[in-house]
């Protein structure tokens, strides 16, 4: 089964130290990590990018098994977002119901395939990127990795800057030092960071699990004189021939918009920042909902849809 980052013991595990009660449940070919989510009113079971299931049989028991968990712990409603668009046409059929109303994990994703030659990997990058990759250092660049749950801080001084110029409001600060305390010491995430003369000007959060690289959150510099020398550029791919020298086989670029979407989204710019290192987009079955108490729960989305 390919299990994405989030249903790992390792995301179990920051979840946890956040104080959140997690489940997790498994049976041939499924297995499923949830997480008890409580606001005024209700309560959900959550799978983020769950379950991980081999085929619409295993799926169906990962899903009997999540809602005798729900109906155990009163919840007001159960949420999965499985990886395999496949698995769509059982949602549909079985009472769930399609999540339009909220933001949740991409639905879209660009993914690069490790396993192929070093050579062809870079050779599949663009043009730009490859010139990024084979000088940045003359350029007086370097690129750094750390697992020092102090160094998020560098991360951090970015995201504030990229939250300004976009006029969003990111995790509170704590939320990636927990992540950095829980998952830097279980080998489960890396800190990658440029610096120009020891100064940090890019970084980015990477997680790993036994076979995939998650490029998770980023940032950088928005200096001028620092912003022509693409070090977020340059430590991306020494990331992705990092992972592939370690035997990941896979590279997850995250979140992208999908084709056909108005030029002017939000995330045209790093759809084609992302895609600019090769490889090939990816698409998943989305969010779902399953309400256990009715009334409670269409309450609760007409609330969210009117917010």
């Amino acid at each position: 089964m390919n299990q994405h980052f989030l249903q790992s013991t390792a995301w179990q595990a920051f979840q946890e130290s956040l104080g959140r009660t997690t489940f997790r449940d498994s049976g041939p070919d499924w297995e499923y990590l949830a997480i008890l989510e409580r606001s005024t009113g209700n309560s959900r079971l959550y799978c983020p990018y769950g379950p991980t299931a081999n085929d619409e049989h295993s799926l169906a028991a990962a899903l009997d098994s999540l809602a005798q968990l729900g109906k155990t712990h009163r919840v007001t409603f159960l949420r999965v977002e499985p990886t395999n668009l496949d698995f769509t046409a059982h949602l549909q059929t079985h009472g769930w119901k399609k999540v339009t109303y909220q933001k949740l994990q991409p639905e879209h994703s660009h993914v690069i395939d490790l396993t192929q030659p070093q050579d062809q990997l870079i050779a599949h990058m663009a043009q730009p990127v490859r010139n990024v990759y084979r000088n940045y250092h003359k350029k007086g660049v370097s690129v750094h990795r750390s697992t020092d749950p102090h160094d998020i801080d560098i991360l951090l001084k970015f995201v504030h800057q990229v939250a300004r110029q976009r006029g969003i409001t990111p995790h509170p600060d704590s939320y990636f030092r927990q992540q950095a305390a829980t998952l830097f010491p279980l080998g489960a995430a890396t800190l990658y960071y440029a610096a120009l003369d020891d100064q940090p000007i890019a970084a980015a959060l990477f997680y790993h699990s036994s076979d995939t690289l998650y490029y998770a959150h980023a940032g950088a510099s928005s200096d001028p004189a620092h912003r022509k020398l693409n070090a977020g550029t340059a430590l991306l791919a020494e990331a992705i021939i990092d992972a592939q020298q370690r035997g990941l086989t896979t590279a997850d670029l995250y979140g992208i918009t999908p084709d056909g979407a108005d030029k002017n989204h939000p995330w045209t710019g790093f759809t084609k920042f992302k895609r600019s290192f090769g490889g090939r987009d990816v698409t998943f079955a989305g969010a779902w909902d399953l309400p256990l108490q009715r009334s409670r729960y269409w309450l609760y989305r007409a609330y969210q849809t009117l917010r």
